[in-house]
């Protein structure tokens, strides 16, 4: 089941996203989070008016997405960009795919022109997963970032969505 995402969730979100930040190169960070880092990631979040997604699975949230500004300047402001992590013990089961494909269609309601999805470039299974869904790829940034002692490149890849009847300058 995919659902918003509560503050009784966090404990959950937090296992999933250190694991990602320990063992892979989905999140170009070194050190985990903290259960209150994740609790002013979630204010923020609701706060700044972007989803918070959850799938759950016999009670226990296995997989999680958002997204959020690209870029800061006004001029970005119909561009998002997303991410999605999956609990390690659940993946290869369509977790990721049902996610991103709710992110999609809340991204459509809300009159979104460009969702960016920022993989690191060897991710071949995220990158299959978003060429599926239409994503077509926009560029590479070579050595990016640096993890497990190794250069990462970090490829983007973007859909483009509907966007607004009325675009605005503000």
């Amino acid at each position: 089941m995919i659902r918003e995402a509560t503050p009784k969730d966090l404990s959950d979100i937090l296992e999933i996203y250190n694991d990602a930040i320990l063992h892979t190169t989905a999140v170009y960070t070194y050190k985990p989070q903290t259960l209150e880092s994740r609790q002013i990631w979630y204010e923020q979040k609701k706060e700044e008016g972007y989803p918070i997604l959850v799938f759950e699975l016999d009670e226990k949230v296995v997989g999680f997405a958002t997204f959020g500004p690209f870029r800061a300047w006004p001029a970005y402001k119909y561009s998002i960009e997303h991410s999605i992590y999956v609990n390690k013990n659940y993946r290869k089961k369509g977790i990721g795919t049902a996610l991103l494909k709710e992110l999609i269609s809340i991204a459509r309601e809300r009159e979104y022109m460009t969702l960016i999805a920022g993989i690191d470039a060897q991710n071949e299974k995220s990158i299959y997963m978003h060429k599926n869904f239409g994503f077509v790829y926009s560029g590479t940034i070579k050595k990016a970032g640096f993890k497990f002692n190794r250069w990462l490149d970090l490829a983007f890849y973007q859909l483009e969505l509907n966007g607004p009847k009325q675009p605005v300058e503000e």
